[in-house]
């Protein structure tokens, strides 16, 4: 009894091509060094890996047969651009090959003839015009397997398989499970032996310590760019210095004391071993991390009342913002020289800004409904407008993505770039009155989280704009959170209610360990 015909089509909803994806594995064995293994599929299945027109257009070429191959690529119903560019291909070597063997009245019959003809740049004919002077040269060997390459390149796929197709194929496979996974927040490869999916146990969302050492509000908390340390500040005019144990608890390093007005803001320098302070109405203020001493005041009393700072990259220098009693922006360095300044009358009320990480660009938050982007080196500036009032703003870890809070109860996800036309936005919790700052967080920064006004804390995916998880345990409006960058698994939060929280997921991650 004879057996039926494979089917032509595969999968559940047979939506995948028999022949495209025999022809697909054995292109993947070759390129994995198993040649005969995909002979032997090749033979079994009747599925031929290289299509008899490539066969021949790969002979004719290797051999220099070039009017062949012409002939060649005009009968694979190329489209008329890849058609035009593949002849050039083929007639370049013709002349190219004819005029090194001093067959100059030939070549120029093919430039002007056959190639001047073709829809392809311009500029490619004159450079052939131009190799006429230069006498040309004779391709041989090791240059026509370049040239078998390049055409190759122009191919349709039905045609020539495009290189590690399988390998790609899998890859976004694997990629699409990993973006879809709302609670993705663990490092290392993906496994092709199952479907992709993490649980909520992989999100900071049980409390793991409260830290009550300020004596007021806390408005401020941001780890240290290695994860090491948190800094907080408060409205009892103090920073604290927190330090990372290995069980995952913060013990206190350092109370800073020296401002006289609530402290609303801090910033870390990039190699984490100086700190910024500053307030509504105070002064700014630069500290050593590993002392805890004042290194120098800056905006002594009668200056500038500045709103935040951020750092450049080469920790030293930064950006001041202030909006009273004149608009400014100002850089500093280290000894306290201003180094620029933007002011006057048409400069906006600068509430808040950073720097991305690679010293590019500027971000500040202008008029209330502004987004101003600088760029230094282009000395450009973009400007987004939003509808309503910006409280804040964070940048992304890689510099690449902003949010901003508005005061209608939502975050905007906004690329630096400036690619979109429209942000991503995250809804749910409350902000109507204070200034509320989200932060980045996770593995790769996808998730967005953010206090609220009703004392609680909301995480959303980054990528669906999905609310995953709501944390409670304040007992008045949450301020600020902040995202361990090296430890996943660690979120910390500050609130009205005079504390600190730091939130663990229930199990251990760690950029390359899942314990």
């Amino acid at each position: 009894m004879e057996s039926s015909p494979p089917p032509s089509k595969l999968g559940r909803e047979g939506l995948i091509d028999r022949a495209e994806f025999v022809r697909v594995i054995v292109q993947s064995l070759h390129s994995l060094g198993y040649a005969g293994a995909a002979s032997l599929l090749e033979s079994e299945s009747g599925v031929l890996y290289q299509s008899p027109e490539l066969t021949t257009l790969r002979s004719q070429i290797l051999d220099g047969r070039w009017d062949d191959s012409v002939a060649t690529v005009g009968s694979m119903g190329l489209p008329p651009p890849a058609l035009a560019a593949a002849s050039f291909v083929a007639l370049r070597e013709l002349f190219m090959e004819r005029l090194g063997s001093g067959d100059d009245r030939s070549a120029l019959e093919v430039l002007r003839r056959r190639i001047a003809p073709l829809e392809v740049e311009r500029s490619r004919v004159r450079e052939l015009a131009v190799a006429v002077v230069d006498r040309g040269r004779r391709l041989e060997g090791d240059r026509r397997l370049e040239v078998l390459a390049e055409m190759e390149g122009l191919l349709s796929p039905e045609i020539r398989v495009p290189e590690r197709r399988l390998e790609r194929l899998v890859e976004a496979a694997v990629e699409f499970q990993r973006v879809s996974c709302v609670y993705h927040n663990v490092p290392g490869p993906i496994s092709l032996y199952a479907d992709h999916c993490c649980g909520p146990d992989l999100i900071p969302c049980e409390t793991k310590q409260i830290l009550n050492k300020h004596e007021n509000e806390v408005w401020f908390v941001q780890f240290s760019n290695n994860g090491a340390y948190l800094a907080s500040s408060s409205r009892d005019c103090t920073a604290i210095i927190w330090m990372l144990e290995d069980n995952g608890t913060m013990s206190m390093k350092h109370t800073l004391r020296g401002h006289r007005k609530p402290v609303s803001f801090v910033a870390w320098s990039p190699d984490d071993t100086m700190l910024l302070t500053c307030g509504n109405g105070e002064v700014v203020k630069l500290w050593d991390v590993e002392t805890g001493m004042c290194k120098h005041t800056f905006c002594e009393a009668g200056g500038p009342i500045v709103t935040s700072c951020s750092w450049f990259p080469d920790s030293q220098k930064f950006m001041c913002g202030s909006c009273d009693p004149e608009n400014c922006i100002y850089k500093w360095d280290l000894q306290g020289n201003k180094l620029e300044a933007w002011r006057g009358d048409r400069m906006p009320k600068v509430s808040d800004l950073s720097v991305t990480p690679d010293g590019d660009c500027l971000i500040s938050i202008c008029s209330d409904t502004e987004i101003r982007i600088f760029n230094f080196n282009t000395r450009t500036e973009r400007v987004i407008s939003e509808e309503h009032p910006i409280r804040s703003h964070a940048l992304s870890g890689d510099g690449q993505f902003f949010i901003v809070n508005l005061t209608n109860q939502e975050i905007h996800l906004w690329d630096v770039n400036g690619n979109w036309k429209e942000p991503s936005r995250y809804k749910g919790h409350m902000q109507e009155k204070y200034v509320i700052r989200s932060c980045f967080g996770g593995l790769d920064c996808m998730f967005i989280a953010s206090g609220s006004e009703n004392s609680q804390i909301y995480i959303w995916s980054r990528q669906s704009c999905e609310l995953i998880k709501v944390l409670s345990g304040h007992t008045m409006t949450v301020n600020c959170v902040s995202w361990n960058p090296l430890r996943p698994d660690i979120l910390a939060s500050a609130s009205d209610d005079r504390t600190i929280r730091i939130w663990h997921a229930s199990r251990r991650i760690t950029k390359g360990v899942d314990a």
